[in-house]
C-alpha cells in the first residue's frame, strides 16, 4: 500500500467520523502560475456548482485556490483530490 493510499484511507475514516453528508466541503490548493494550473483546477470543478475563489501570492508565482462544493459522500471528496493531484506542482492543504 502506498503513502497516498494510506493518506486517503485515513482521510475517509476521518471524514466519515466528523462529517454528516451531504455536506459542503472546502478544498484549498496552492498552484504555481507557470502554466495553466489554475484553469486545470477550475476545470475539475466545472459544472458542479462549486464556489471558487483565487488569490495571487505577493510574488505572483503562486495562486491560492479555495473551492466550496456540496458533496454526498467522503468518496466524492477523495475523488476530487485524486483528480487534482495530477496537476503539475499542485499542493493540497
Amino acid at each position: 500500500m502506498s503513502n497516498k493510499d494510506d493518506f486517503y484511507g485515513k482521510l475517509k475514516v476521518q471524514l466519515d467520523a466528523t462529517t454528516e453528508f451531504p455536506a459542503e466541503y472546502l478544498y484549498k490548493f496552492i498552484v504555481p502560475t507557470t502554466e495553466n494550473q489554475v484553469t486545470e483546477v477550475e476545470n475539475i470543478f466545472d459544472n458542479t456548482g462549486a464556489v471558487i475563489n483565487t488569490k495571487k501570492s505577493k510574488t505572483g508565482k503562486f495562486v491560492s485556490v479555495s473551492i466550496i462544493l456540496k458533496l454526498k459522500t467522503s468518496d466524492e471528496v477523495i475523488a476530487y483530490y485524486k483528480k487534482a493531484e495530477k496537476i503539475k506542482g499542485i499542493i493540497s492543504l
